[in-house]
């Protein structure tokens, strides 16, 4: 009887130590899985080399691509398209302003291509809005026009135009969540986002 319960505490000891083991070695699968579950990270080499050439942090495109999508390219029902959600016209706007000589709409279903096309957007934002994140922000969402009504509404109250200020509560969530999720990415993908 005594054997018996010796050999069965042993058996659950070396139970319990192969089960610590493989959660040892699973535990970064594990980790990866979640980050690709609650914080998705596609086409980083991409984002790195737009965000290069558009003088953008990393980490922000890649903030704006996870509140568009959460890197799940699809259409809006209000017609935007791709990765980082551009209306068509807009995405024709961008192209001529770049200078690129031809432009599809099938051109927008392309990762490289839509996050060029947006990362671009984006870089005339910052530059309209001075490098004003929360404004580029507002208007990457919003539209320039609603954005420049509430700049104005809040300077002839004498402030400038603070997140709070936004009356579009879809707007207002929306820079919010780049705002964190750009934090987020900055920490748990420092390398693949090129800061290390």
């Amino acid at each position: 009887m005594r054997r018996r319960r010796l050999g069965l505490a042993t058996a659950v000891a070396f139970a319990a130590a192969a089960v610590a083991a493989l959660a040892l070695l699973l535990a970064p699968l594990a980790r990866r899985a979640v980050d690709d579950l609650g914080l998705p990270l596609d086409y980083s080499g991409v984002i790195r080399r737009q965000a290069a050439e558009k003088h953008l942090d990393p980490a922000l495109l890649a903030a704006v691509i996870y509140a568009e999508t959460k890197f799940d390219p699809r259409t809006s029902p209000a017609g935007a398209q791709g990765l980082m959600q551009l209306m068509p016209q807009t995405a024709e706007f961008l192209a001529r302003r770049s200078g690129a000589s031809t432009f599809t709409l099938r051109d927008l279903q392309r990762p490289a291509i839509n996050i060029a096309y947006g990362s671009y957007y984006l870089r005339y934002l910052l530059d309209e809005y001075r490098g004003n994140v929360v404004l580029a922000l507002a208007a990457y969402n919003g539209g320039e026009g609603n954005v420049d009504r509430w700049v104005a509404l809040a300077r002839a109250h004498g402030h400038p135009l603070r997140i709070a200020d936004i009356p579009f509560p879809e707007t207002r969530a929306y820079v919010e969540r780049v705002l964190q999720a750009r934090v987020a990415y900055r920490q748990t993908y420092a390398a693949q986002l090129g800061y290390r």
